[in-house]
């Protein structure tokens, strides 16, 4: 169950006062402890012990060694099987913080509370978690729902615009795989900054519940969430290794784009309205550098994708501005031919 919160957590305060919970851990990363922890604290109303659980922020602390610490700290301070994760931050928080929290002692109960509209709209919600493993994205994880997700949008007045940047990405996407409405809405923004962007949100979130709902487990329908995710988390993935990290949004961004060309190169949508796809796209989105990747660095990826079946790379594709397929398989050629379209566009 998701409930946009208001000003005084009061909505909070009395989920917490439903449950018997023994305890309740708090876990956050520098910029949520510095930026939105006092804001939460402020307003959370409960007699129960609490414990801050502090790691550094970025994706690079997504990763098996953050996890084994928190299990370790969790473990010292005696949580049991009646306590509560309470995960406030943005996308590697909820994801990670589900993690840790749906395994330990086979599972723990834990709410999200995203901070990030890139979690707002779409980390928090569906119930995955997961750490990367090496430089491979969310290769390890599970499926649990939290036991709630409370979204409070005035955390975005705390996000740098690139980051706030990142989060609209996936609400793109929502738009071009499921509403069409949706899509030209948020291309007629001027300005991209929260005020524009917070009426828009809900939209955003039910399509994901909506999609989730008909598929938990991403066997059919949810695959369709993916567009963009499939190049873009190997390009992700390749910078991450370099140790120069960008944001998810800017991938997904770059993977849109290739993805939505590869729409058009299969003939599943027309040249004008791949144009019209990749044009606003780029008004939000500077092109991402990928001249240090050859085709080959990224199909290495892409044969890891875990939509893949055997040594066939499977990809979500576009059959129409706010309609989109799954399990649609492109040869090498395409693929390669939707990157040289890309990096064709610097020279534009």
């Amino acid at each position: 169950m998701i409930t946009i919160t208001d000003d005084n957590f009061s909505s909070l305060n009395e989920f917490l006062d439903r449950k018997s919970f023994s305890k309740i851990f708090i876990l956050v990363d520098e910029n949520t402890h510095e930026y939105c922890l006092p804001v939460l604290l402020g307003n959370m109303e409960t007699d129960l012990a609490f414990e801050i659980l502090e790691i550094e922020a970025g994706e690079e602390m997504k990763n098996i060694q953050t996890a084994n610490q928190l299990w370790e700290i969790l473990t010292e301070m005696q949580a049991d099987r009646k306590a509560l994760v309470i995960n406030l931050g943005g996308g590697v928080i909820t994801d990670m913080g589900g993690f840790v929290a749906s395994t330990y002692k086979r599972g723990i109960q834990f709410i999200n509370i995203p901070t990030t509209l890139l979690s707002m709209c779409d980390a928090a919600i569906g119930g995955k978690t997961g750490i990367d493993l090496m430089h491979y994205k969310n290769m390890v994880g599970t499926f649990t729902f939290p036991e709630h997700i409370f979204v409070y949008p005035e955390f975005l007045e705390t996000l740098p615009f690139k980051e706030l940047r990142s989060g609209f990405a996936e609400m793109l996407k929502h738009g071009l795989i499921a509403d069409k409405i949706h899509w030209e809405h948020l291309i007629r923004m001027q300005k991209l900054d929260a005020q524009a962007i917070i009426p828009h949100i809900k939209t955003s979130m039910d399509i994901k519940q909506d999609v989730v709902r008909q598929d938990f487990h991403e066997k059919n329908i949810r695959k369709t969430l993916n567009f963009g995710h499939t190049i873009g988390h190997a390009v992700e993935s390749l910078y991450l290794n370099q140790k120069n990290p960008v944001l998810h949004g800017e991938a997904v961004a770059m993977g849109m784009i290739t993805e939505a060309y590869l729409s058009f190169a299969e003939g599943l949508i027309s040249a004008e309205d791949c144009d019209l796809i990749i044009g606003n796209i780029q008004k939000y989105y500077p092109y991402l550098d990928i001249s240090d990747f050859s085709d080959d660095d990224i199909f290495d990826l892409l044969l890891n994708d875990k939509k893949n079946a055997g040594n066939t790379i499977l990809f979500s594709l576009l059959s129409g501005i706010g309609a989109c397929i799954f399990d649609h398989e492109c040869s090498r050629k395409s693929i390669s031919e939707s990157l040289t379209f890309y990096r064709k566009l610097n020279d534009a």
